[in-house]
This record gives C-alpha cells, sequence and structure tokens, in this order.
C-alpha cells in the first residue's frame, strides 16, 4: 500500500502543492493591487508562445517555454495597444478580446501540430498532465534517500521546485519593497523605490509561476490558483504576512484533497473511473474560497470604505 502510494501519489501531489504555491504566492500581491486577472491573463497567452516554442525546438523545456511565452506576452502587450488607439475601446474589452483569441489562437496552432512524441495537447493544455507524473522505480519511504532512485523521478518534479524556491527566495528578499508597494506607491516613489520596477519584476514573477505550473498541472489550476488561496487567505486575516501563509496552507489543503478525491471520490459513489486532478484541486480551491466567504473572520471587513 505504501509502495503504491509512493509510486503513483506522491510525486502528483508534490507538484500540484509546489504548483499551487508558486501560484498563490504572487497571486496574494495582485489581489491585494486589484490585479488579480494579471494571472488569468498570462496563462491565456502564454499557449500560443508555448507552442511555437516547441514547433522550433521539438522539446518540452523550461527556458523555452518561458522564451515562448514572454515573446507571446510581448505580442500581446501590443495588441492590446492597437485596439484600444484603432477601435477606441476600452482597456478592459482589448484585454479580453486579445487573451481569448492568443488562447484560441494556441488551442488551433496545437491541433495542427504533431505532439505525439511529447505529452502537449489540447487536453494536457487545460488539464495538465499530474496522473502521469509517476515514480515506478520507487519501493518505499527508503526510496526517498537512494539517489539512484530519485535520479528517475520525473524532471517536472526538478522544475517545479525549483521555480517555487526561486519565488519564495525573491518574495522573502524583498518583502518589504513588495509590502510598500502594494499598498501605497505614492509612498513608495517618495522613499526611493522604483514602484515601477518592483510591478514589473511581479508581471514576470507571475509568467514564471504561470509557465512552470502550466507544464505539469494546466491551465485551469493555474488560474484557480492564482485567484482562490489569495481570495480566501484575505478573508482569514488583515496582516500581509499571515496572509501569504494562509494562501500557502490553502494551496496545500486544495492540492492534497483535490487529487485524493479526484482518484477515489467516484469509487465513493460507485463509478469505476477517475475524473481529472487538476480539475478537482481547482474545484477544492473553489470550495475553500466559499467557505471562507461563509465564515472568515475578516469578510465583513473586506471591500469596505474608509471614510
Amino acid at each position: 500500500m505504501i509502495t503504491e502510494f509512493i509510486q503513483f501519489s506522491l510525486t502528483p501531489i508534490l507538484i500540484g502543492i509546489l504548483a499551487g504555491i508558486s501560484c498563490a504566492v504572487p497571486g496574494n500581491f495582485l489581489i491585494l493591487k486589484r490585479q488579480a486577472l494579471i494571472g488569468d491573463a498570462i496563462s491565456h497567452v502564454v499557449l500560443p508562445g508555448i507552442v511555437v516554442a516547441f514547433i522550433f525546438t521539438g522539446v518540452i523545456s523550461t527556458i523555452p517555454m518561458l522564451l515562448g511565452a514572454a515573446g507571446a506576452a510581448l505580442v500581446a502587450v501590443m495588441l492590446i495597444e492597437i485596439i484600444k488607439r484603432l477601435g477606441k475601446i476600452e482597456p478592459g474589452a482589448a484585454m479580453g478580446v486579445v487573451f481569448t483569441g492568443m488562447f484560441a489562437l494556441g488551442v488551433l496552432i496545437l491541433e495542427q501540430t504533431d505532439t505525439s512524441k511529447v505529452h502537449l495537447d489540447v487536453e494536457h493544455a487545460l488539464m495538465g498532465n499530474l496522473e502521469s507524473l509517476i515514480w515506478l522505480k520507487a519501493q518505499g519511504w527508503q526510496s526517498l534517500f537512494d539517489l539512484d532512485v530519485l535520479k528517475t523521478l520525473p524532471d517536472e518534479l526538478f522544475r517545479i521546485i525549483f521555480v517555487c524556491g526561486f519565488i519564495l527566495f525573491l518574495t522573502v528578499i524583498f518583502w518589504r519593497w513588495l509590502k510598500i508597494v502594494t499598498f501605497d506607491e505614492e509612498y513608495a516613489r517618495t522613499i526611493g523605490i522604483h514602484s515601477s520596477i518592483i510591478n514589473f519584476s511581479l508581471v514576470i514573477i507571475t509568467a514564471i509561476a504561470a509557465v512552470a505550473a502550466f507544464e505539469s498541472v494546466g491551465s485551469i489550476i493555474v488560474i484557480a490558483m492564482f485567484i482562490c488561496p489569495p481570495a480566501a487567505a484575505r478573508l482569514m486575516t488583515n496582516k500581509l504576512g499571515i496572509q501569504v501563509i494562509w494562501s500557502i496552507v490553502f494551496a496545500i489543503l486544495a492540492a492534497i484533497f483535490g487529487y485524493i478525491i479526484a482518484g477515489y471520490g467516484p469509487l465513493w459513489f460507485g463509478s469505476e473511473n477517475s475524473v481529472s486532478a487538476a480539475g478537482m484541486i481547482a474545484v477544492v480551491s473553489g470550495i475553500i474560497l466559499l467557505l471562507t466567504c461563509m465564515y472568515g473572520p475578516c469578510r465583513e471587513s473586506v471591500g469596505q470604505k474608509k471614510d
């Protein structure tokens, strides 16, 4: 039983947890800056960039994917400005047109591209690849201390560990600057903090998290984790540091219970088939947000205007 869990469930759960944390941490600052949809936007526009990067390189790896995503984001910004100026429409409408259009373009290119040699198709783009990220060489807990066996872990785990660690490291190092810019950009400028650089860096970190998580868990969970854990955490406390911790806790709970329910929940109701792990993780994160909306200690103070 333990061996089976380590082989088939441990790695997907760890990847789900790390992907959730990678998205939830920057999501806290986006939520407080009222820019929560940036994560949603990035997860939409990166798809054509990732597909084009695969077409040119023939491999799925972090650096080409990140470069492709950056190129797609740049194109998206240019298109938004062009539509705003030529069509004379509000920025929100221009963003909606570009984001949905680019995601549809990515799906179209993906369907016309031979991706049989890698795990990249429309279903993978939406739902991810968690269920297939197994560790067959593991023979028990002792495998965690066997270097030769550890080398057989899925590459996606090592990549998301690096990205998650990188995001947490930058958050700790630049915590003071992030906190000041998030709550008062004018004050930040008066004390010499370049808020534009901090804001741009936050978008870059968000893009890195989206690309790294997209590779293994798909766009649905990326969107959910950028918004649901931080929003739920905001309803639990008025202190930023504690909010970040709560968001990490909620991301961990969503990943663990979402994966377990996806695999075993249908069996409890007499069904023989499991459901999408990434989709269920997103559902659980939404349920957590709903519960905090109903019972969170700070739910009444959030959104109130100050006199």
